[in-house]
């Protein structure tokens, strides 16, 4: 256990640096690739213990240990992607657009390149990693691996601290978008019967004058001047209604206008919410999707490139 333990922290480590080299020459800046907030990388160090554990007696043999490694270790990445999208509700690297791909877990690019990777270490890299751990004294081995170990579970704890928040962000930054979206169409609707109930109370008041005006030709020799009173009367009630509506529907109006700058402004409130590790992860892991808040998260994560 004391030598798994030490050649997972060594390969955790190594492959942390593998993903940082490999950001800085495709990005041109350092990203802390990795789903912890220290310089390791489990999965890698995980990944050789296995190796290093059922491949060790193919060592010599290059096609069956690099036949073992590409299973083994795509085996790996297909398990951890699953499990952590299942707990997390995240999808944290997607190769679905790489081809001979198994549902964007792994693909068949990357599965090569991990078998020669692990043919690399198991051939040339790990006895002088052998050698190196032997050479810390035993004592002193145990109690760095119990700083290793127990630093390794606070920040596991603070990552696992970092999403559910970030879950919960997403979850309410969803939640606004759908009340400012729903808010949006009821002005568009109320303006289109503004416009519409305008028009047709327009109409509505030419019809009724015509229809006076030609009961009028009857009787307008001996009403013309009631007749005229009642005109007036009729244009000054209509008048007055048509004005309350107005005024009634543009009161409403600035309303829905308040709310609707009122959430825009707690959708940016809660956006620039800090959360500690998140704007880490997202550089991390840039292909990260949600499957539960996909547009939030997409949302969020130009908010973030915009500042």
């Amino acid at each position: 256990m004391y030598l798994l333990l030490w050649i997972f922290f060594v390969y955790a480590f190594l492959g942390w640096c593998t993903e940082v080299s490999f950001a800085a020459l495709t990005s041109g800046r350092f990203v802390n690739r990795g789903f912890l907030n220290g310089p390791v990388c489990p999965i890698y160090g995980v990944g050789v213990v296995i190796v290093l554990f059922f491949l060790d007696p193919l060592r010599g043999n290059t096609f069956l240990l690099f036949l073992g490694s590409v299973l083994l270790t795509s085996l790996l990445e297909w398990v951890t992607g699953f499990v952590l999208e299942k707990i997390f509700h995240q999808r944290w690297w997607d190769y679905s657009n790489e081809p001979f791909n198994l549902g964007g877990y792994i693909c068949l690019r990357f599965s090569i390149a991990w078998g020669l990777a692990c043919l690399f270490v198991v051939e040339i890299i790990h006895p002088s990693i052998l050698w190196l751990i032997h050479l810390i004294p035993h004592t002193l081995g145990l109690v760095l691996l119990a700083l290793f170990s127990a630093g390794m579970l606070v920040d596991l704890a603070a990552t696992v601290r970092t999403i559910a928040r970030m879950n919960r962000q997403l979850t309410q930054l969803d939640e606004l978008a759908g009340r400012i979206k729903a808010l949006s169409n009821e002005l568009g609707e109320n303006l289109a019967e503004r416009v519409i109930d305008a028009a047709e109370l327009g109409s509505g008041l030419r019809e009724d004058i015509q229809e006076n005006l030609e009961d009028a030709k009857d009787v307008l020799a001996q009403r013309r001047e009631d007749l005229q009173d009642s005109l007036e009367d009729m244009k000054e009630s209509l008048a007055e209604r048509r004005m309350q509506y107005q005024m009634d529907q543009a009161e409403r109006l600035e309303q829905r206008q308040r709310d609707l700058a009122e959430l825009r402004t707690k959708l940016e409130a809660a956006m620039a919410r800090p959360i500690f590790g998140q704007r880490r992860l997202m550089r991390a892991f840039p292909k990260m999707r949600s499957t539960t808040h996909a547009q939030a998260l997409e949302r969020l994560r130009q908010w973030m490139e915009k500042r």
